[in-house]
């Protein structure tokens, strides 16, 4: 099914103030769709002489009309005479019948979309007339602001372009409160929604008859923090969004000024009490926080085993004992690189490149100065997951390190460490290559009978659910090559 972009970019010839106007309006017009209770479709001239449909939304306030998605449909002018009249005339064209659609009444109407005085498309509104009956005050009162709003587009003055959204996470919906003003910013209806969230801030009087911003401000105690555009959204004067909190409830307001032929008429103000939205995001700001903050704790404590085993070192007698003790100190120091990192961020995954380019600069640092080594870091890990990265950066720190100990100790050269990133279809795959131009492996080399050090990358290596191989390198020199899968981040 093509989308909005791909309708209007390769089947119309809209320049693209005019896409982006029609992107504005599509944005928003679930808000028009639930004060009309009908589905509404976009539709915009192509290329062929007709019309194509661009975009459709359906109301969450009422019945739909069409259960198949009418995007993509072609239409012929003559297929279509009210969209090509209210196109042509600027101006909204109602069908004097309703049309029959599986057994059920239709009313259609044309609301010509238009931007700097000229069309570019037409808007039609489906309302299925099946379920009518005598309307309640809320539903003449949607209705009736449902019209403004079609105007207003016929007029080119709804969407409102470059108005600021604010905070986007719990947005108030028609469902959720509906208030509508006068010129004056006196609230002339109220949703029960509505009267109840304005009631849970705190007035407990009436609120039709009341100045909004008045009864709003009045209930909000003087210590809490007041938004500077509140006066601006409550009187309707500006199509802003803001937040207001007391007692413990916050509770969001968005208003859409209206107007008629270029005059200011009133406001629509959409509001919802978002309290436990926002009690949950402290929550997991908490959780976030506390999990840093023990990310640092464990980097701290690490640090300090690490500087233990350091002074322990130092009062060893037997070289070989003082060896163990050392590379266990840059073990050690190696996960504590991944805590310190993981105690930076917001969530359980790293950028594993700083990493990396940290833990090769460290090798090259402690690597023998009669013979000079320099290191260099090709490709990127990306994003890892927590469990993945402290497995990897032991991995690499090994093969490093022993590629600068072992193979370039005593000629010098330079060590490089590539890693990129694939997918076999089922796991995300991470390929690095650890490769010097040193001495070579030594004889007989068998990574079975080998060191502690490649044990412990063979270990490690199966935790991440990959394969290994030492080759040598050409001219000269070593190869190690990891295949690891990668636990998914896209869930983070």
């Amino acid at each position: 099914m093509p989308t909005l972009r791909d309708v209007l970019l390769d089947r119309t010839g809209l320049g693209p103030e005019q896409v982006e106007w029609l992107h504005l309006l599509v944005g928003d017009w679930q808000l028009l769709s639930d004060l009309s209770f009908a589905d509404l479709v976009l539709w915009v001239p192509d290329r062929e002489g007709g019309w194509i449909a661009a975009a459709h939304v359906r109301p969450t306030t009422g019945p739909m009309v069409f259960v198949e998605d009418m995007v993509g449909l072609h239409q012929e002018n003559t297929q279509r005479p009210g969209i090509t009249q209210a196109y042509a005339d600027r101006r909204i064209v109602r069908e004097g019948e309703p049309r029959w659609r599986e057994a059920m009444p239709i009313r259609e109407e044309a609301i010509p979309v238009v931007r700097e005085g000229h069309p570019i498309a037409v808007l039609t509104r489906h309302t299925n007339l099946s379920t009518m009956r005598t309307p309640s005050r809320l539903e003449v009162t949607y209705l009736a602001t449902a019209d403004a709003l079609a105007r207003m587009v016929a007029a080119g003055d709804f969407p409102t372009a470059g108005a600021p959204t604010g905070r986007r996470r719990g947005a108030p919906r028609v469902g959720d409160g509906v208030i509508r003003l006068d010129v004056a910013g006196t609230v002339t209806y109220a949703s029960p929604n509505a009267v109840s969230a304005v009631h849970r801030l705190g007035h407990g009087g009436e609120v039709v008859g009341a100045r909004l911003e008045q009864l709003v401000t009045g209930a909000v105690r003087e210590q809490e923090p007041v938004d500077e555009t509140l006066g601006m959204v409550l009187t309707g004067r500006e199509p802003w969004r803001t937040e207001v909190q007391n007692r413990g409830v916050s509770v969001t307001f968005r208003a859409i000024p209206l107007s008629e032929t270029g005059q200011r008429t009133g406001a629509l103000v959409l509001l919802r009490d978002v309290s436990e939205l926002r009690r949950r995001e402290r929550e997991l700001l908490t959780k976030d926080a506390t999990i840093r903050e023990i990310h640092h704790r464990v980097k701290n404590n690490l640090q300090t085993v690490a500087a233990l085993l350091r002074l322990q070192s130092r009062r060893m007698t037997d070289p070989q004992a003082r060896l163990a003790l050392d590379e266990a100190v840059r073990r050690v120091g190696t996960i504590a690189l991944v805590h310190e990192t993981l105690s930076q961020g917001f969530d359980e995954t790293v950028d594993f490149d700083e990493i990396a380019v940290r833990a090769l600069q460290a090798a090259v640092e402690v690597a023998t100065r009669d013979a000079p080594v320099s290191g260099r870091h090709t490709g990127s890990f990306g994003r890892l997951r927590a469990e993945d990265a402290t497995a990897l950066a032991m991995v690499m720190a090994e093969l490093v390190h022993n590629a600068v100990e072992h193979g370039l100790a005593a000629v010098g050269g330079s060590v490089t460490v590539d890693a990129r990133r694939g997918s076999d279809g089922a796991d995300e795959l991470l390929t690095v290559t650890v490769s010097d131009d040193g001495v070579g492996l030594p004889e007989g080399f068998d990574e079975a009978t080998s060191g502690l050090g490649v044990q412990i990358v063979t270990s490690l290596v199966q935790d991440l659910r990959g394969s290994i191989t030492w080759s040598a390198a050409k001219p000269r020199g070593t190869c190690v090559r990891f295949v690891a899968r990668l636990r998914s981040v896209r869930g983070e």
